[in-house]
Order: C-alpha cells, then structure tokens, then sequence
C-alpha cells in the first residue's frame, strides 16, 4: 500500500485492513494527531487494554521491540494498536521489523515532517505491509470538508456560507481549530444547522479576525489601521507564515473577482461569485479594494508574499518583521492608486 494520495486518505482512516505499520508525518501535527486518534478508535475500538504507548527512545534502542509488541496478544482480545509519538528517522530498522512481524498488531508512529529519500519514509513508502500518510494544512474545499466532518462528529451542521467563513478565518493549526469548533458546536446545540451569522457570533474575535481587518485594510490602502490591526493580530498569536498565507489566500480570492470584472462583471457580481462565499461584513470593503487594484497588480502583490513566505523561513530575519512588512507593502501600493 506504502504512501496513500489525498482522495485515498479517509478511506483508509475508516478501514485500514492488514496493514502492519502506519506512518503519519507532516507540518501539521494537529492533523498528524487527529488521524492517528481516528485510526486508534478502529483498531482498538477504544478499549485500553488494546492500546500500548512506546517511548520512542526505547524503540529506536531495541529494533525488534515494536514487531514484539504487535504480535502480542490483547488481554481482551481484538486487534492491538501501538504507538509511538515524535518518531524519527532513527526509528527505520524497527519500522522495517514491524512489517515484516507477527501478529494483527497495528504499529502507529507519528511524526513531524521528515524527508523522502532517506530514514523513516524511505524505509516504508515501497513496503506493502506499510502506509505512510502526509498530514499538511488543508485549504479551500478540503478544509471546508474537514470542518463540515468536525462539526458532524460534534452532532451539529453548518451552511455552506459558514463553513465558507470557519474555512477563511480558523486558520491552518488542526488543534486549534478543533478547539474553536467545539465551542461553536455547544454555542449552537445540538442538532443546530449553524449560519454564517452564528459563526461570527460565536467566534468573532482573536488573531483571525484581527487578520480579517488588517488584510481588508491592507488591500483597502488604510495603512493606519493595517498597522493597527497587525498589532492586534500578533498580540493575539498569530504568527508570521500564518499572515502571509492569509494575505496570499486574500489576494488570490481577489484576483478571480478582478477576472470576473475583466470579463464584464460588476465588482459586486463578481465578488457574489467567489467560493467560498465574502462573509457578508466584508463584502463592501473588497468590493472598494477591487475596484483600486488592476488584475496586473494584484498578481505582482502575490509574488511579493510568495517571496516574503520564503524569507519567513530561509533567511533567518524576524520573521514577523518580515510578514509586517509585506502586508504594509500592499496597504501602500493602495494607498497610492486610491490618491
């Protein structure tokens, strides 16, 4: 099975046959954590007597004590699933030995991002007994599944204005945003089929929205309140890669209303049109913004937060200062085509 592509991904969570060793691994640990957990309620059907947590020191020392521990049998009986959290490339000769063991034992071994040509990945992506699965922030339709699938778990639904807005504003950190839509879920109750408007009721507040406004701002050519709302956003916790991602994902939404208006549409038509759909406070200042900014301009700005992403973490710079700077860049270039 080795390395599994996206449309294969919760298939697999729901049933993930004999395989012998899973991999998960990726910038999001939240996602990397919430997958496993999935997997961890098939395989052991929430009894503890199924579930084994190996210390990832301990595995690494003996290559052959995963195999072992899959091919114990359960005290109660059933699959057994093992874990081992902060898994390394140190952990491949023992990744190589649960698959080839004995036993239904499931071996789970989550990990942050690891490279494909060496070490733990390498050791498993062409093995048949493993499954090695990527976990990076999801975005646009994926993510508002994801989101739909959370809040379906929590016993509530959402229109897909909401889910358009959670979507935009809940960020790319899985932990976070579980923690968020748990609060909305009880805010709603049970069996609710949450609005957009229940949405911002419930979390209009914190680094997103403070993101939102300084970012609308931005594009808008209000560098007094983009700055403004920049401070709000970082004293709230926001982080740099998070606000230039924001920034790019705003100027993208932009660029297709500014291909719609190209093409003949009125900004407000053209902006009715974007999917997910403007939260509806936001709509009259992108619709000011688009009408300031060329589809040209627009597209020069997203190759400077492109680069500005690439210095956020290749330049050793502060990289707050450097996500500032760039989203202060656009607030003046609009500035000048608003005078």
């Amino acid at each position: 099975m080795a390395k599994l592509d996206a449309r294969r991904i919760q298939g697999f969570l729901a049933d993930p046959g004999t395989v012998r060793v899973v991999l998960l691994h990726g910038e999001d640990q939240g996602l990397v954590r919430e997958r496993a957990e999935a997997l961890l309620r098939v395989v052991a059907e929430g009894d503890a007597f199924r579930m084994v947590d190996i210390a990832r020191e301990a595995a690494a020392k003996d290559p052959g004590l995963l195999a072992a521990e899959a091919s114990t049998p359960a005290l109660t009986g059933g699959r057994r699933a093992v874990r081992v959290r902060d898994a390394t490339d140190g952990l491949a000769n023992a990744a190589k030995a649960a698959c080839e063991g004995k036993g239904p034992g499931l071996v789970l071994l989550e990990a942050g991002e690891l490279a494909g040509n060496k070490g733990l990945r390498a050791a498993l992506e062409k093995h048949d007994a493993a499954a090695v699965i990527a976990c990076y922030p999801e975005t646009g339709a994926a993510l508002a599944g994801a989101i739909a699938a959370i809040l379906k778990d929590l016993g509530v639904t959402a229109e897909p204005a909401a889910l358009g807005w959670l979507a935009e504003r809940l960020g790319d950190d899985r932990m976070l945003m579980r923690r968020e839509l748990e609060k909305l879920a009880l805010f709603a109750g049970a069996d609710a089929d949450i609005t957009e408007e229940d949405a911002a009721a419930c979390i209009a507040g914190g680094a997103a929205l403070d993101m939102d406004e300084a970012l609308l701002a931005a594009t808008a050519g209000d560098v007094t309140l983009t700055d403004r709302a920049l401070d709000a956003a970082f004293a709230e916790g926001a982080n740099a890669v998070q606000l230039v991602r924001g920034a790019l994902r705003h100027l993208q939404r932009m660029q297709a209303a500014a291909l719609a208006v190209a093409g003949g549409a009125r900004p407000g038509d053209a902006l009715a049109g974007l999917r997910p759909p403007v939260f509806f406070k936001h709509r009259p200042a992108m619709e000011r913004a688009l009408r300031l900014w060329p589809l040209a301009s627009l597209e020069t700005a997203g190759a400077a937060l492109l680069e500005a992403e690439r210095r956020t973490k290749t330049t050793g710079l502060p990289d707050v200062a450097v996500a500032r700077s760039a989203v202060l860049a656009i607030a003046r270039m609009a500035a000048a085509r608003a005078r």
